[in-house]
């Protein structure tokens, strides 16, 4: 089953203009050196695989988009939280006005 997760990280919120760009590199940089491949269509989606399940995270302004294997995604969840101060949105809904769920 998959499940699609919402992250949020307060980094941005602090009004700074080179928030965006510092945020991005920092998570790029993580990403990598965890093995994720990036997207060579979107520089904002990151996948890996493995023992044969897939786990894809899409990264949108603030927000990760966690979607895959359950236990890839609770495993990539609390990583996340000891690199990153990341607040769980839960499971998603709607993106960009449509609905997911």
């Amino acid at each position: 089953m998959t499940y699609e997760r919402m992250w949020e990280h307060p980094f941005l919120s602090i009004g700074s203009k080179q928030a965006p760009c510092a945020w991005k590199t920092m998570i790029d940089s993580y990403f990598t050196r965890l093995g994720f491949m990036k997207s060579e269509v979107d520089a904002n989606l990151y996948h890996i695989m493995v023992e044969g399940k897939l786990l894809s995270i899409v990264l949108y302004v603030d927000d990760l988009i966690l979607t895959g294997d359950d236990q890839l995604i609770k495993s990539s969840k609390e990583d996340l939280a000891r690199e990153f101060e990341m607040k769980d949105m839960g499971l998603m809904h709607y993106f960009l006005g449509m609905e997911v769920w």
